[in-house]
């Protein structure tokens, strides 16, 4: 039976109807269930008003903030490395990452931090969510999204920045994208000594992304994105700012450096 204008019924189904995933792989998908993990990057600022305080005040305030670190750092709910910011970028004194399946775990730390002593002088400045998983231009083996873990923090600096598409890179065919991005892993072979950690923030977030390089080797970072700077992927980059050089370090070093509280 045919369908004519004035119908106020859904026009009849033509043949069967089918999920199709953007990258073209034909899927009948329930919902997630898998545990994976959360990603939380949060920058804070001190107070400068915190370093006018007297000595025996910014001391105890110190030491309260260290052992809450450390109890964090010791949890099996979460893991947690710590990075400064002091003298690399203007706003900015350090940052956590923290990774945990549940990502209430993160609400939970933050909790704890604005009842101490020293939290009364923080501003969390910057904060990105994401969730890892395999990206499917890498690895496209059916499974590829299973049993994924992140071993974080291994390089001296981490090199992070949220990082979000064009709609227009989404309209393209899958065929186009993953040959930009065989173009995009190509260039980023030679460079041995920078370890990406990618995950994603659609619909958790404002960017699509948070990227995140590990690495020993600041000049190796700085000459890999400028080569990525001529793929032709990089036409479609909305917004890849702000960018940060953090420098991994244990919190009570990092205290020291912002209010010499030895």
């Amino acid at each position: 039976m045919e369908h004519s204008p004035g119908d106020t019924g859904p026009p009849p189904r033509r043949g069967p109807s089918v999920d199709l995933d953007p990258t073209g792989i034909v899927t009948g998908k329930g919902p997630d269930r898998q545990r994976r993990q959360f990603l939380n990057y949060s920058f804070y600022r001190l107070d400068p008003v915190f370093r006018r305080l007297p000595a025996d005040e910014r001391r105890a305030a110190g030491t309260e903030f260290i052992e809450l670190v450390r109890k964090w750092e010791s949890s099996e709910d979460l893991i947690l490395r710590t990075y400064s910011l002091v003298g690399l970028r203007a706003g900015v004194d350090f940052m956590l990452w923290q990774i945990a399946f549940d990502p209430l775990c993160f609400q939970s730390m933050e909790a704890t931090i604005r009842r101490s002593q020293l939290g009364v002088y923080l501003s969390r400045v910057h904060n990105f969510l994401s969730l890892q998983r395999r990206s499917q231009y890498v690895n496209r083996m059916k499974g590829a999204g299973e049993g994924v873990e992140l071993l974080p923090g291994q390089g001296k600096f981490l090199f992070v920045y949220p990082f979000s598409k064009t709609r227009s890179w989404y309209r393209l065919s899958p065929h186009a994208r993953q040959g930009m991005m065989d173009e995009h892993i190509a260039v980023s072979a030679p460079f041995k000594g920078v370890s990406l950690n990618s995950s994603y923030s659609y619909g958790i977030d404002d960017q699509d992304f948070v990227v995140a390089f590990d690495s020993d080797y600041p000049q190796e970072f700085v000459d890999l994105v400028g080569r990525l700077r001529y793929t032709e992927a990089s036409l479609y980059t909305q917004r890849d700012t702000p960018m940060f050089v953090c420098a991994k370090a244990p919190i009570d070093a990092i205290l020291a450096q912002l209010a010499n509280m030895d």
